[in-house]
């Protein structure tokens, strides 16, 4: 019987990227029953009743909780505990929430018995990576964090150059990701405040960790200038920011980010990375522009939906929706394959390690690989996050970075 799989989190990443890829998984027979659970009915219902998915996974569902007995308008935070208590132990758990609430959800999971994808960054802080860490170590389970950029085939093809030396060695860079201003009138205003998180620790580290899955250096030292400004509801948040980050050789990386891109311009968002490289007596270069993939379309009326334009850049890569011969269509691009690659290496565990000396080795060579970020080998991003919070709170100091 195939496992099931419990999708805490019902919001826009569970939408644009997460559920699909697991209803693929589930049409090819790879894991069993999902079911989503999320603190509203409104939540879960929205996204059963999602135009896009039901016209991609016609015939298929999912679980929802709270079910259709609950009070639309009531909350219920404490609902995922339970979830997980129902669950058989050793399938499988993707966290998909607000960065808050990522360690006591992943921990609850692991007490559980359960394998972990989680959204990035997995934590804020350095500490509560290694309760991850020796939690998941001890019960023979998996956590993976969910990094989606490092399954895009620039990245890969970015990797296999640097280790082989043909870039030489990384000396200057900068990056850049703005999110749509309409991200201000989601539920991110409910949670994107300042005493929480910040455009740099939310949106900045994937970045920070694409540096290192390329070129296997570590971050030293950070420092992120915010900029508050006044969400929809009121309340405050860093909503622009500029970070320099320090790696462990004196290079230097700085990276913008914001959620501030305009409604109205092409494309779901702006993004990039340019890296500068010095060996064998000459300079070297990595350029990615990551929001244009070479794909432009002017439609006779203005798609549905928030951040629609007549005229749009959409990027075929991270995701896409194709019509393979159905039945529906057949989500694909480099965020499907990274919910994949996490899910698929936790059933892979369960399937090779018959005993808690086997799936420990098992991790470890998981760990080992560095494909996949794990809270072993990818410490650095919390190290970055807690860094950079405590930063960005200072108006900008400088941090050395926790080890």
């Amino acid at each position: 019987m195939s496992a099931p799989v419990l999708l805490i989190g019902a919001g826009m990443i569970a939408h644009d990227q997460i559920l699909p890829a697991l209803l693929q998984m589930q049409r090819e027979g790879r894991i069993g029953e999902i079911t989503v659970c999320a603190r509203s009915r409104r939540s879960v219902a929205a996204l059963a009743a999602a135009p896009a998915l039901r016209r991609a996974f016609p015939g298929q569902s999912f679980a929802a909780l709270p079910d259709e007995s609950a009070d639309p308008e009531a909350s219920y935070p404490e609902l995922y505990k339970a979830a997980l208590a129902s669950m058989p132990p050793r399938s499988v758990v993707v966290a998909a929430v607000p960065d808050h609430l990522h360690y006591p959800v992943v921990m609850e999971a692991l007490r559980n018995e359960q394998h972990v994808c989680c959204v990035k960054p997995l934590t804020l802080e350095v500490a509560q990576s290694i309760a991850i860490e020796e939690e998941s170590r001890k019960r023979g389970l998996l956590v993976g964090v969910e990094y989606h950029k490092r399954f895009d085939p620039r990245s890969l093809m970015a990797r296999d150059r640097y280790r082989r030396g043909l870039f030489g060695e990384f000396k200057l860079g900068s990056a850049r990701l703005m999110e749509k201003w309409h991200y201000r009138h989601s539920n991110f205003q409910n949670w994107f405040t300042t005493e929480r998180t910040d455009s740099f620790v939310y949106i900045g580290c994937h970045y920070v960790d694409l540096v290192h899955f390329i070129t296997g250096l570590l971050p030293a030292a950070v420092s992120v200038y915010g900029i508050e400004d006044e969400l929809p509801n009121g309340e405050k948040g860093y909503l622009w920011s500029d970070a320099r980050v320090i790696w462990e050789n004196g290079a230097c990386l700085n990276v913008q980010n914001s959620l501030s891109f305009p409604d109205a311009a092409p494309g779901p968002n702006t993004q990039g990375m340019t890296l500068y490289f010095a060996g064998n007596g000459n300079g070297a270069l990595l350029d990615h522009s990551d929001q244009y993939r070479g794909v432009a379309y002017s439609h006779t009326e203005t798609p549905a939906g928030p951040g629609g334009t007549r005229y749009s850049e959409p990027s075929p890569d991270y995701f896409l929706y194709q019509d393979l011969g159905g039945p529906g269509l057949t989500p694909t691009g480099y965020g499907v394959r990274s919910v994949e690659h996490i899910v698929g290496e936790a059933l892979r565990v369960e399937r090779e390690a018959a005993s808690p000396a086997e799936r420990r080795r098992l991790l470890a060579a998981i760990d080992g690989r560095g494909i996949m970020a794990t809270p072993a080998n990818s410490r650095f991003n919390e190290a970055v996050c807690e860094a950079a919070r405590e930063s960005i709170l200072s108006g900008g100091e400088t941090v050395a970075l926790k080890r």
